[in-house]
């Protein structure tokens, strides 16, 4: 299955955001790769390169190929509602987004892991395709055989978030998806404005 397989660090330090999770390099060299270190001259951005640098962002911090994004974009743009606000709810109603965020997974990375091999459950039923859309309901759960993966206990032992449109009982493994999540509620740093612009030319 297709994903992005390359430097991580790298692509935080472009983005000067901690995209893939905490990374101490981004800690310590809080500026974009390259020879010339920080002090380079940058030429101003143009309005493209701005665009395209935020789709980009989107796209790393989901792990969401280009195909799929754009697909994504496309059905975004025909629901009804804003088109950005829109094309973020279907990338959180991911069912690999999902697992991190319920804490089951320390990163989406490792979430994606978990869904692809067969550890995840969506209403008692096996589900090993990261991109699935969850709808208001779902519930979803870490399979019986899966519950002592130290990765999860761990993750869940040290989980200290929670998100309105999510609902986790630690206990049972079990987390509910309650509702599509409203753009406020929404953590990641992402204009999407930007992306629609680009999309839109």
């Amino acid at each position: 299955m297709a994903r992005y397989r390359g430097p991580k660090s790298k692509i935080a330090r472009r983005f000067r955001e901690p995209i893939f999770g905490p990374d101490k390099a981004l800690e310590k060299k809080n500026y974009p790769p390259g020879m010339h270190g920080p002090n380079k001259r940058r030429m101003k951005q143009s309005e493209y390169a701005v665009q395209l640098a935020e789709k980009q962002k989107a796209k790393y911090t989901y792990g969401i190929l280009e195909r799929q994004f754009a697909k994504l974009f496309d059905k975004a743009s025909r629901a009804k509602g804003i088109t950005g606000e829109t094309l973020l709810q279907y990338c959180e109603s991911r069912l690999d987004n999902t697992v991190f965020r319920l804490g089951i997974a320390p990163t989406r990375r490792a979430a994606r892991q978990f869904v692809t091999h067969r550890h995840i459950l969506v209403n008692g039923e096996l589900v090993n395709v990261p991109s699935y859309e969850l709808k208001p309901g779902d519930v979803i759960s870490v399979r019986e055989k899966s519950k002592s993966i130290p990765t999860v206990t761990e993750a869940l032992e040290t989980i200290n978030r929670s998100y309105p449109w999510l609902e986790m009982d630690k206990s049972s493994y079990t987390g509910k998806f309650m509702s599509v999540p409203a753009r406020e509620d929404i953590p990641e740093n992402i204009k999407e404005q930007l992306i629609v612009e680009l999309y839109s030319k």
